[in-house]
């Protein structure tokens, strides 16, 4: 099989430099659909390595005046926003007021040293990653019910690369990059002036890897749900830099007492409730770099004291030759996901379907936000999907909700990341390329 060139338009650089983006055309494209790397068992072929990963980058370009992403058959998609900054996470608060954090990654300064890491924050950068973080939240009101927002105001800023939110009582917790905070919030205002007051410090520093934080509460409000990303791919910097990483978190919001819920997660960000039988679900980033056709991300309960893998093994006992030393005794704990969302998906979003006014077929289940890979060729994720289920549980295969995220050039026209059920059961997605907030509702 033929090998495709390097994306197109590198920039000059020095001789090694360019030898090692040379390599990348040696990377073998997929072998595979995408759907085999979906569902409860999916198909793990042999690992793939090489000297330089496949590096397969959808530029980043934004959505021509009048264009949007396509909704799946019987479905509208408007948007409810526009004109935002980086938006990745949302929030509705109970007067139907949504909150999004227009945000972006923190300074890391020891993150991806080296060749490999210099031409890896260029290729990022292309995809769009690489804009100053807006570092706030901003409030979106729709006055009229049109199904747009008309108001737009500034509700928090000043945060240090913020992403979750979540409210108890008069309460709202944000987990910034480093830290849960806490502000009084009272129904209604469109901002906040005070301070935020520290809940608990979370793992950051000058790598800082995967910096997104989520945060959930439990249903009586005593406890909150903090996701925190692996410090690397598979542990390349070294296991002392992971401590309490890849892992979700459990905190007490009156102490900021912690302990890991549950870990072996590399890179966990979305958080959901599942409404029948109350299980936390999580959507998680695997491991790069062992091919185009692995590793699935995946969506998944979340066991009280489970060890997922990372960074030993991933899908159970499928071990990860690259980590050194090995921990067999972990490998045989792991845990295997509930739902595969395949490879390089960049799953990141995910909402329970509870309370949703869209067709009979998006009531029971999780809708996942696919942000888009740049580890395989051709392209997978870019889009917005809805996993069914039965019984508090995954029943049948993801169908799509929006495509259409891609041009025919391979340019992400939009990226979508956080997605949400409003007030009126609509479903939000968060668009960081397209600088939008969509709405997805029936189709007239």
């Amino acid at each position: 099989m033929p090998m495709m060139p390097c994306e197109p338009n590198l920039p000059r650089a020095p001789l090694a430099v360019a030898v090692a983006l040379a390599l990348c055309a040696c990377a073998s494209p997929a072998r595979l659909p995408v759907t085999a790397g979906m569902g409860p068992q999916p198909t793990l072929p042999a690992p793939s390595t090489s000297l330089i990963p496949t590096v397969h980058i959808a530029p980043a370009r934004g959505w021509p005046a009048g264009a949007a992403p396509t909704a799946a058959p019987g479905l509208a998609v408007r948007a409810f926003s526009t004109g935002l900054d980086h938006p990745r996470w949302l929030y509705v608060l109970p007067n139907g007021d949504v909150l999004v954090a227009e945000t972006n990654a923190p300074p890391k300064p020891d993150d991806g040293r080296g060749i490999k890491g210099w031409f890896m924050k260029r290729f990022m950068k292309k995809a769009g990653a690489a804009v100053p973080s807006a570092n706030r939240i901003s409030l979106l009101r729709d006055t009229d019910g049109d199904g747009v927002a008309d108001q737009r105001t500034v509700f928090l800023q000043g945060l240090n690369a913020p992403f979750g939110m979540t409210l108890v009582g008069h309460d709202l917790y944000v987990a910034n990059s480093d830290a849960v905070v806490r502000f009084p919030y009272a129904g209604g205002e469109t901002s906040i002036a005070a301070a935020g007051a520290p809940v608990v410090a979370l793992p950051a520093g000058r790598i800082n890897h995967h910096w997104t934080k989520n945060v959930i509460a439990s249903a009586d409000g005593a406890r909150l749900y903090v996701t925190v990303g692996s410090n690397s791919n598979v542990g390349e910097n070294g296991m002392r830099a992971e401590e309490g990483r890849a892992a979700i978190w459990e905190v007490d919001p009156r102490t900021g007492a912690h302990r890991v819920f549950a870990g072996g997660l590399r890179n966990p960000v979305g958080l959901a409730w599942e409404p029948r039988t109350g299980a936390l679900w999580t959507a998680v980033n695997e491991r790069d770099e062992l091919g185009s056709d692995l590793v699935p991300d995946y969506i998944t309960s979340v066991r009280d004291g489970g060890f997922y893998g990372w960074p030993y093994s991933y899908y159970g006992a499928h071990v990860d030759a690259r980590v050194k030393p090995q921990r067999p005794d972990l490998v045989a704990s792991a845990l295997v996901p509930d739902y595969a969302m395949g490879p390089h998906t960049a799953s990141l979003g995910l909402a329970a379907a509870s309370g949703t006014l869209l067709p009979p077929g998006f009531r029971q289940g999780m809708f996942v936000g696919q942000h888009g890979s740049w580890n395989r060729r051709p392209r997978s994720g870019y889009k917005v999907v809805f996993v069914p289920f039965a019984d508090g549980r995954p029943a049948g295969p993801a169908v799509d909700v929006l495509t259409g995220f891609l041009d025919r050039e391979g340019n992400a026209q939009g990226r979508p990341v956080g997605v949400a059920m409003d007030a009126r059961g609509a479903l939000l997605v968060a668009d960081d390329v397209g600088n939008t907030v969509w709405r997805v509702t029936p189709a007239r």
